[in-house]
């Protein structure tokens, strides 16, 4: 199951959004999808039309309780190959009860190990933190969505967020979470900012941002009121036309992570096929 954390650490972004909508459209393609709500204000949860004080199991349960399966908090949504797992505002107390617990950044990857056999992509909408929660949303994650807003100030958490990316991937074995991409989000059509801040984001972090952008609408903004992804609020609209955009940018590898994941694959090979040249001209001599 390939784990993709929706993350940054500063509000008002779009993280919730594109955790339901790139899960939806994922889910579209036909690919078996869970998407894991991790931040308290359950967002994702209420944007799929759960309500959250009426759940009797939620995450909560699951990362304090040993006793609970992850299977037991799953709930359907109104795409049939889309599962939530889904929490309230309950889950804000995981945060500390979970510094008690040894190997406690380790304890949402081993619960999903669980589940990894019934999915085949799985998205968590972290909060808007670096806290307990998104440390274990990244240490179990393959790989990081970033969503940025087309804005100056949204650049600047962005050094904070790719420094803790490297040190996670320093200190916890096993770890090879990656950046998969900068999603620019709540992108105008006409304003000349947002033109400049989407230039300069490409100019400093290259092929790193994603060819997609998702545009500011109000079928986006609308759709979490009906309790839809906005795949299925308005699928011929603007903003699915996008997330489906994304979801293909990321399943058919055209990022520059997955990019370079297959030319370390290629070196790796090379090396091998290298070492075992050697070994036979060694044998002959």
């Amino acid at each position: 199951m390939r784990i993709i954390a929706i993350a940054n650490q500063k509000g008002g972004c779009g993280k919730t959004t594109t955790a339901v909508n790139l899960a939806a459209a994922i889910a579209h393609r036909g690919l078996r999808t869970l998407i894991v709500d991790l931040d308290p204000q359950a967002h994702s949860t209420i944007g799929l039309g759960l309500n959250p004080d009426r759940l009797t199991k939620t995450l909560h349960d699951v990362l304090t309780n040993p006793q609970t399966d992850f299977m037991q908090v799953i709930a359907d949504t109104n795409i049939e190959t889309l599962k939530l797992a889904p929490c309230n505002i309950l889950l804000a107390g995981a945060e500390l009860e979970l510094t008690l617990v040894f190997g406690r950044e380790f304890v949402l990857g081993e619960k999903l190990t669980q589940v990894s056999d019934q999915f085949d992509v799985c998205i968590i909408d972290c909060p808007p933190s670096l806290g307990m929660l998104t440390l274990n949303a990244l240490v179990a994650s393959t790989d990081i969505v970033v969503p940025v807003q087309a804005h100056y100030y949204a650049m600047e958490g962005l050094k904070q967020l790719l420094e803790t990316v490297s040190i996670i991937r320093e200190r916890f074995h096993p770890c090879s979470v990656r950046i998969l991409g900068l999603l620019l989000t709540f992108v105008e059509h006409r304003t000349t900012l947002s033109k400049q801040v989407q230039n300069q984001m490409r100019e400093f972090f290259g092929d790193l941002v994603f060819k997609t952008v998702v545009h500011r609408t109000v079928r986006l903004a609308e759709a979490p009121s009906a309790g839809e992804s906005v795949i299925t609020y308005d699928p011929r609209g603007t903003g699915a036309t996008e997330y489906l955009a994304l979801a293909d940018e990321i399943l058919n590898g055209t990022t520059r992570a997955a990019q370079e994941e297959d030319k370390q694959d290629t070196e790796d090979d090379d090396t091998q096929a290298e070492q075992a040249k050697e070994t036979e001209y060694g044998g002959q001599e």
